[in-house]
């Protein structure tokens, strides 16, 4: 099980919960978890099968190069992070 911290712009989604504990043992995984229970949720992060551009995944503080294949172990802490960049 991922604890799972949702992005404020999202909770409405949620019921304003701040972070959810769901089964999965890859990110996408994770997703579909979080999806069956709130419905909606899945589209606002991804596209398709593929995390949304500008969107980036960490796993107990590392970014996930795998995006959605990314394994995830029990207990993992997920943040969905906007991407940055610049030069």
């Amino acid at each position: 099980m991922a604890r799972v911290y949702i992005p404020r712009q999202l909770r409405h989604l949620t019921s304003d919960l701040e972070f959810l504990d769901v089964e999965g043992g890859t990110v996408g995984e994770v997703l579909e978890g979080l999806e069956r229970r709130f419905p909606g949720v899945r589209t606002q992060l991804c596209d398709g099968d593929r995390l949304r551009a500008g969107l980036a995944v960490s796993a107990d503080g590392q970014i996930c190069s795998l995006g959605m294949l990314q394994p995830i172990t029990s207990g993992a802490e997920l943040h969905f992070l906007p991407a940055i960049g610049g030069g």
